[in-house]
């Protein structure tokens, strides 16, 4: 993402909106109770206020369009604790209809007038919207086809879902004169920051339950300069003691299986030896014995238990780099943070991420609820919403939306 990328589209500012229907794609997927199904963390919602609050002042009618979860999945429900959480956010009023593209909801957006906020049901509810297909084909598409006669102009604010080309997401701006929301260029903004012109010494903290990229990722952010440092922890780190040699046994690779295909493994190990001590791993781990934690060094492996959070040692390690930076980015937690006693190494990083005084960015779904499980999230620099969108920018793969956004205006001109 570079910085004539982020002038390549429009923003809210290049708009009049008034009286006008505005159809705004947001990502509101938030983390449920599995026995309750009830909304454990509104983030995503509250990230998106901004924007829903400058469009009401501009006395647009705005009708949100957003998704939970996919078909088949057991936290795939309907918005309606969607809206209400929005509603209090807000403090305005937000109608829901559970429907996208019926009778209903085509008669509630008939019958809005400026400054209301609807929001309609789980997009994902309609099979067009898990076709996979370029932008031209999306056009097309059902959705599309039946809500663009209803819509003056298209708003994506959907950062966290920006990474997929999906009807919703992509296929609105090849016909309508759209623009990005300001959580999306916020987002860009600062990630930008961290990508491209980090303060030094910059560390990067990768970690998480997903192994795979991770090796790309950290060749990527090493080969370019985003990082002069890297720090590998919770599954992936168990990955790299694997590739540097280390038994971590049997119980810790089973967790990996899914991942850990010889791809990976190559990559992994073609890592650390182009980059060497660039590349910081845990010298211990911790397990869970006796109901307790248990520190083990990396030399005492291995352990009949699985590591389930980086080890005591490995926290001071890496909270003497992470205090000496200038810039510091973390993506995904570093343990089982959710367990009792193994929250230890997330807290603990993320800690001192705020003490460094540093720019300090976290990014990830889980990597932003631990930051508000433990009271972080207002005190670092900048939360991002995205999981697989920030993958992509740091891979340096082309976001489909961007890319969608960008065609517009050079479709339907700067704005008007």
């Amino acid at each position: 993402m570079s910085v004539r990328d982020l002038k390549e589209f429009n923003t809210l500012e290049d708009f009049n909106f008034k009286d006008r229907a505005v159809l705004l794609r947001v990502d509101m997927n938030c983390p449920l109770d599995k026995k309750t199904l009830r909304i454990l963390n509104d983030a995503r919602i509250r990230s998106v206020v901004p924007t829903v609050r400058e469009l009401i002042g501009k006395r647009a009618k705005v009708v949100v369009l957003a998704h939970q979860s996919r078909k088949g999945a057991w936290d795939f429900i309907g918005l309606e604790q969607h809206a209400a959480l929005l509603s209090k956010s807000l403090n305005a009023p937000v109608t829901y209809v559970d429907d996208v593209i019926g009778a209903e909801a085509k008669g509630a957006i008939s019958r809005m007038a400026p400054g209301d906020v609807l929001l309609l049901g789980n997009v994902r509810g309609l099979d067009c919207e898990s076709v996979t297909a370029d932008m031209r084909r999306h056009a097309d598409a059902e959705l599309v086809s039946e809500l663009l006669p209803l819509f003056d102009y298209y708003v994506c604010d959907a950062f966290g879902a920006s990474h997929r080309s999906q009807c919703s997401l992509v296929g609105f701006p090849a016909r309508l004169p759209s623009a990005s929301g300001r959580l999306m260029a916020r987002e860009l903004y600062a990630l930008k920051t961290i990508f491209d012109k980090p303060r030094r010494p910059s560390v990067f903290i990768l970690g998480g339950a997903k192994f795979g990229d991770v090796p790309y990722m950290i060749d990527r952010v090493l080969s370019n300069g985003s990082a002069d440092t890297v720090i590998v922890t919770g599954l992936a780190g168990n990955a790299f003691l694997l590739a540097r040699g280390v038994d971590i046994g049997a119980a810790s690779s089973r967790v990996l299986a899914d991942e850990l295909t010889d791809e990976n493994f190559r990559a992994a190990r073609d890592v650390l030896g182009k980059y060497g001590q660039k590349v910081l791993l845990p010298v211990d781990v911790a397990v869970e014995r006796g109901g307790g934690r248990v520190c083990v060094s990396t030399g005492d492996l291995p352990t009949a238990e699985p590591a389930i959070d980086i080890g005591d040692q490995s926290i001071e390690k890496f909270r003497k780099v992470i205090l000496s930076s200038k810039t510091s980015f973390m993506s995904g937690p570093s343990g089982m943070f959710e367990k009792p006693g193994f929250e230890a190494g997330t807290k603990q990083l993320m800690t001192a991420m705020v003490e460094s005084k540093g720019l300090s960015v976290l990014g990830g779904g889980h990597t932003a609820g631990a930051a508000e499980r433990f009271d972080l999230a207002d005190r670092v620099s900048y939360v991002s919403t995205g999981g697989g969108a920030l993958e992509a920018l740091l891979l340096r793969d082309p976001l489909p939306v961007i890319e969608a956004l960008k065609h517009s205006r050079e479709t339907f001109g700067p704005g008007h």
